[in-house]
């Protein structure tokens, strides 16, 4: 008579606990218990606190003890040459602590943003989509020729593994997600049409039917967002707008109340989009869907006025938002900056930012390239 195995608990490596009065399952617990901005700098403890890190036992504990938080992570090109893009994360420095400058009344940071050690990372072009999605970062697509290649990041073990594949080859695509479905639009490999696959990350299955994109007016989509209550598929001659509950798509006159603040710098939170207008007159706008108009954001005392030579990058935060701009310094190097704002909303036609932290984070070659910016909950 054959007997199930039990699936082994993750203990310490024999004679590796660092506190050898402490039981494993104790200190399993007080990990979980401590932010992943310290994990970086507790990897560095010892091979056995490396091995607690990686392991998926902490992060089933941290959910189990409600210890989930957002984590922060950018691709960066670091040259025009470099086909495989660097992944980064925010961290806490070890040798720092919060201070308050009342001269200034400015926060000093203790973050930096770190290198990720991702081994085998999928190659990556302009012609791929990434999307990210609880603790899973999917890349679709991934090379210049027609692909259906779909690469998931798991970002509590920081490792990859190949996801269902799209239904359709695509040349390239442009994705977004919305109650857990990711959204992908591309062009089709044998012509010039337009195929719509939903991917349901619950099941990791794609829809046997794809929505129909005969009634689409454009071309090839390179953004798409959900935006006053319907997908918006942005191209270079216009946008499509499609209902999800109507399965209807339907013409869209471009006006720059709705998309000249949605091509770069912006960001969803919660059911509000957050932007920010660059130049002289530089400020972070927000969008009022019962009035459909932008209004202007305020608080946001500290930060400086944004260049239109600026790239910045705005990205959901666990509900507040992050801010990650550029600046030269000497030697044709630019310093890359990055702010967290807390949000508080004040009625229906007011929203207020408040700058908890904003310093430099990291300095980098002046032809670098921002590839995307996204953030993750382990």
């Amino acid at each position: 008579m054959s007997s199930r195995r039990k699936k082994k608990r993750y203990t310490m490596p024999p004679q590796s606990n660092p506190n050898p009065s402490l039981p494993d399952d104790l200190i399993l617990s007080c990990v979980a218990r401590v932010s992943r901005l310290y994990y970086p700098t507790l990897s560095l403890v010892s091979k056995s606190f490396r091995s607690l890190i990686a392991s998926p036992e902490l992060y089933k504990t941290r959910s189990l003890l409600d210890r989930t938080e957002s984590c922060l992570y950018v691709r960066l090109k670091l040259n025009p040459f470099d086909e495989n893009p660097r992944w980064f994360t925010l961290y806490r420095k070890h040798d720092r602590t919060l201070t308050y400058n009342t001269s200034n009344k400015k926060k000093s940071s203790v973050y930096v943003l770190a290198t990720v050690p991702i081994p085998h990372s999928p190659l990556e072009s302009s012609s791929s989509s990434l999307v990210a999605v609880c603790s899973n970062i999917y890349n679709i697509g991934g090379s210049e020729s027609p692909s259906s290649s779909v690469s998931i990041l798991d970002c509590r073990s920081n490792t990859w593994r190949e996801g269902p594949s799209l239904r359709v080859k695509l040349m390239s695509c442009a994705a977004c997600v919305l109650d857990g479905k990711i959204y992908v639009s591309g062009s089709c490999e044998d012509d010039d049409s337009t195929t719509f696959q939903v991917f349901d990350t619950n099941t990791q299955t794609w829809d046997l039917v794809s929505i129909p994109c005969s009634e689409t007016k454009h071309d090839f989509h390179y953004k798409i967002v959900w935006f006053d209550g319907k997908l918006h598929m942005v191209s270079n001659k216009g946008v499509d707008a499609y209902n999800t509950k109507e399965g209807r798509w339907y013409m869209v006159e471009p006006s720059r109340e709705h998309y000249k603040y949605l091509y770069d710098s912006y960001c969803k939170i919660g059911n509000v989009w957050y932007s920010v207008l660059k130049g002289r007159f530089s400020k972070f706008i927000w969008y009022n869907t019962e009035q459909r108009v932008w209004r202007e954001l305020k608080g946001m005392e500290g930060l400086p006025k944004f260049p239109f030579d600026a790239c910045v990058r705005l990205a959901d935060y666990g509900g507040k938002m992050v801010v990650l701009w550029d600046m030269y310094v000497l030697g044709g190097k630019k310093m890359i900056w990055c702010a967290e704002i807390a949000l508080e909303r004040r009625g229906s036609l007011e929203i207020c930012g408040e700058v908890e932290w904003f310093d430099h984070i990291l300095t980098v070659p002046g032809r670098y390239k921002f590839v995307k910016v996204l953030s993750a909950t382990v």
